[in-house]
């Protein structure tokens, strides 16, 4: 059986999901007879032509005297190849806050839309917080297909309009399926009435969707929950870290660290209620044992020493406001917790407030009313090591609490601002020597090239070739090896998405000084990303520093050929994923300076024409014999 899927319903008041829940339950004969019989009731006592299976999930008598749903609904149900929990959230702006909570931890959001109305502002406000929660997947169900004659044309017409949108919001995993909830139509089997719609009924689509890669496996977190030091004879050397992995695996001979302290260890063992286990992985409930002894408490947090979080006093979160009591104002006083730490705060300020209907930013604001969301710094009393929500939800979450009642008054995704912020006492020194009396002196002008492309596309053999001519001609040169920058500078990143413009991003910003100084730097690195290669480009042009772009265009077929690291191999067999060329998308430079085709040539060729190309733009000149 396939993993548990959790997964929430959203969409406009009155598109019909709990009447979707309601009929998926019904048709896997999910639901007890004592209950259906007092639905049936309930709906003969109202009036109702047929048995209105809304009422299973509408459970509050406000909700079935207004026929909609206020209070997040939670219901289980199993079938042969998988387990679910479904979510079904109120549709009206003022219950904003439920849907985000009931939204938090899904894999997936199925988005009603009423074939007669199209998208309109709810379905638009639900598909941006489930893109803002994270939620990798929408599925789109187009309901009560019966009400505009099973249309085709309205069915593709609501589809573009939706893209259109998702579009905006970075969203690329989207399905759309028409159905009609009332009568059953694509929701458990096929329909009969829409035989142009070829794709897979609801349930069928929720069975076989993959969740494998959601999980985080690539960074090891363990927030402490307990310290398990039991009394009783024969445990009285036992000191045991309870709490739930909350990504990453860890494995017995671990080298661990625990912020924020800085301590090392290895982990000796890890127990659960079955017994030890060889290794735990995101999810897990378990107890780690060390072979130190060291100070740890609750809310301390274990992970791999080349892999850690920022620890930092100042979070920036979007925060959604769910407190109806009081608004949220710059300075204001609050508790956070995070993971398992609890720590105290303050507002330090606001940098918008957020239109969830329009997406535009207010600037101006300075405070968040009950189910507004903005942007927030925090400024905290003692260090949170945090991840970005977008990669990590577990670490990139928080819970903001009013300290005075106690009471839960906002949730926050925490977002890692590359670089962070600047502070404003910080003045740049710039020194007596300017950059123009430095290269005359030197005889050598700085500039950086970027080698980009796949793994296995020989942009660190080629680099190395030019850096040994060049030095060999008296040109000073540093090499920036993508692997080399995660031994130190790099390491503490992963390799997803975020990962990857970050490690970029670092050491763009180390090959900018350094040029400045007359040096070339020649970057090996990946960099799948033409954004994250514009940005680095825009950076030098900012400072007239010449910067060159060469695409090793070598076919992926090429590359896995060499696979000099065995990394192709593994990314096939799935013990590697997010691995650029196989499960991560790389993109091409539209207008590089160089394109050098290492299948085609030699790599000393390849770096032939490179020098040629340095020394007519750069003027380089050989500045003292070779070996001298």
């Amino acid at each position: 059986m396939s993993r548990l899927l959790r997964l929430t319903t959203a969409g406009s008041v009155d598109d019909g999901k709990s009447t979707l829940i309601g009929r998926l339950l019904y048709d896997v004969k999910a639901i007890y007879e004592d209950q259906l019989a007092a639905i049936h009731r309930t709906s003969v006592e109202r009036g109702h032509a047929t048995t209105d299976l809304a009422l299973l999930t509408d459970g509050l008598r406000a909700e079935r005297e207004q026929g909609i749903t206020i209070d997040v609904a939670y219901r289980y149900f199993a079938t042969p190849k998988r387990k679910f929990i479904i979510a079904d959230t109120p549709g009206h702006v003022q219950y904003t806050r439920n849907m985000v909570t009931g939204a938090s931890n899904a894999h997936l959001a199925v988005i009603l839309v009423d074939a007669r109305h199209g998208l309109v502002e709810q379905s638009r406000r639900h598909a941006f917080l489930s893109s803002l929660l994270g939620i990798p997947r929408l599925v789109v169900c187009v309901n009560k297909m019966d009400l505009v004659g099973w249309s085709v044309d309205r069915f593709e017409e609501i589809r573009v309009d939706f893209m259109a949108f998702a579009d905006k919001l970075g969203v690329t995993d989207v399905t759309f399926i028409p159905i009609s909830a009332l009568f059953g139509d694509n929701v458990v089997t096929s329909s009969d009435v829409m035989p142009w719609y070829e794709g897979l009924p609801l349930l069928s689509h929720l069975e076989e969707v993959d969740i494998g890669g959601d999980d985080n496996l690539a960074d090891p977190r363990f927030p402490v929950q307990y310290v398990i030091r039991p009394q009783s004879s024969g445990y009285e050397d036992y000191r045991g870290y309870a709490g739930t992995v909350a990504s990453g695996i860890f494995r017995p001979g671990d080298e661990v660290v625990v912020l924020p302290s800085g301590l090392s260890s290895r982990v000796a063992r890890i127990e659960t209620p079955r017994g030890p286990v060889d290794e735990a992985f995101a999810n897990m409930a378990v107890t780690m044992l060390l072979e130190d002894h060291l100070d740890i408490s609750r809310g301390d947090m274990l992970c791999r020493p080349h892999n850690r979080p920022p620890a930092t006093h100042h979070v920036e979160a979007t925060v959604c406001w769910t407190d109806d009591r009081r608004p949220l104002r710059s300075g204001d006083a609050l508790v956070i917790k995070h993971t398992t730490r609890t720590v105290r705060a303050a507002v330090e300020g606001m940098s918008f407030r957020l239109d969830v209907n329009s997406l535009d930013q207010d600037d101006r604001a300075n405070r968040l009313d009950l189910n507004e969301i903005g942007r927030v710094t925090l400024r905290t009393t003692e260090p949170l090591c945090v991840d970005d929500y977008r990669t990590n939800r577990a670490t990139g979450s928080i819970i903001l609490i009013d300290p005075a009642t106690s009471a839960t008054s906002g949730a926050g995704m925490i977002r890692l601002m590359p670089g962070g912020k600047t502070s404003s006492n910080v003045v740049r020194h710039t020194g007596n020597l300017t950059r123009e009396v430095r290269f005359r002196a030197l005889g050598s002008e700085g500039a950086t090239v970027l080698f980009t492309g796949l793994s296995g596309s020989g942009k660190s053999t080629v680099a190395a070739i030019v850096e040994e001519v060049l030095v060999g001609r008296g040109q000073p040169v540093l090499l920036l090896d993508g692997d080399n920058l995660r031994m130190a500078l790099c390491g503490d990143l992963g390799f997803s998405d975020e990962d990857r413009s970050e490690q970029l991003r670092r050491a763009g910003e180390v090959a900018r000084l350094v040029a400045e100084t007359g040096v070339i730097v020649l970057m090996s690195l990946i960099s799948p990303f033409a954004e994250d290669r514009r940005r680095l480009r825009m950076s030098h042009q900012a400072v007239a520093l010449p910067f060159f772009e060469v695409f090793m265009d070598t076919p992926l077929a090429e590359c896995e050929r060499r696979d000099p690291k065995g990394l192709y191999a593994k990314a096939r067999q799935g013990v590697i994923t997010g691995f650029t060329g196989i499960d991560s998308p790389y993109e091409p430079p539209p207008d590089p300076e160089l394109v050098l085709r290492s299948s085609e040539q030699s790599p000393s060729d390849l770096a032939e024409r490179l020098i040629g190309l340095l020394d007519e733009s750069l003027g380089l000149k050989q500045l003292r014999p070779v070996g001298v």
